[in-house]
């Protein structure tokens, strides 16, 4: 499949993880990426296509000069990946003005940067796709996550905004929330223990791969999703399928193996 060829792209927070997986998928479907991420060197693509672009994403001018070096150099932008994330642990009476602001700064300000960069290039060409990376964090509410929950509520509600703003210029805007993905810095620092939490919270019993996010995100923007804009997709696991009450069928036969 070349659901791409011929496109351009950029895609940020994109040296590892979904950003990473995404990059590398469209340029083996046929794109020109451009992928972004402040941390040049975790930057090691080397696959045809992908231009590692360093850029701090909370920089409004380096995000306008990412943007305009794009179309100078490739004529165009037909998709824009808003992927780059930062999320910490601090509940309400504890939370630290420059901690909350830098979350929303760099999950929140930073999509209105690129897609205002953004969208008057596609504007002119008569279309192009934004995904933006929610979370299910933006969907339902975490222990001690009050500034990243708040964050990525807000880049739903900011991707259903802009989806209704710019149906009328051909472009589509869409998220993708992940729940737990494999390979994250969060996972990183996990305990076998909590791991074994996790898996026992998710229905399908595993964490996601970049990978399978990566494939969310290139649906969205492909043809195939050519009538969905302002979507929100979940890919999770079944974790917010769950009402969260006890799992009784488990219970009972654990009572019956034990009783006869």
């Amino acid at each position: 499949m070349a659901r791409f060829e011929g496109m351009t792209a950029i895609v940020t927070g994109a040296a590892a993880g979904i950003g990473g997986a995404i990059a590398m998928q469209l340029a083996a479907e046929g794109s020109t990426v451009f992928a972004a991420d402040i941390d040049g060197s975790a930057l090691q693509h080397d696959a045809p296509g992908i231009i590692n672009h360093v850029c701090d994403m909370t920089d409004r001018q380096q995000v306008e000069a990412m943007v305009e070096r794009m179309v100078a150099d490739h004529g165009r932008i037909d998709h824009l990946f808003n992927n780059a994330g930062f999320g910490n642990l601090e509940e309400t009476p504890d939370i630290q003005d420059e901690n909350w602001e830098k979350v929303f700064k760099i999950n929140v300000t930073a999509v209105m940067y690129a897609a205002r960069a953004a969208i008057p290039h596609m504007r002119r060409q008569g279309g192009g796709t934004i995904t933006n990376t929610a979370s299910i964090s933006g969907v339902a509410g975490d222990y001690g996550h009050t500034a990243y929950n708040a964050s990525k509520g807000a880049v739903i509600q900011y991707t259903r905004t802009m989806a209704i703003d710019h149906a009328i210029d051909n472009i589509r805007v869409n998220a993708f929330c992940p729940g737990l993905i494999l390979g994250t810095r969060l996972t990183g620092m996990m305990t076998p223990e909590v791991q074994a939490m996790w898996r026992e919270i998710i229905p399908m019993g595993r964490g996601g791969t970049a990978d399978e996010m990566a494939k969310v995100a290139l649906f969205l923007a492909s043809d195939a999703a050519s009538y969905m804009t302002g979507s929100i997709v979940i890919a999770d696991g079944g974790i917010t399928a769950h009402t969260g009450q006890p799992n009784l069928v488990k219970f009972v036969k654990e009572l019956m193996a034990k009783h006869g």
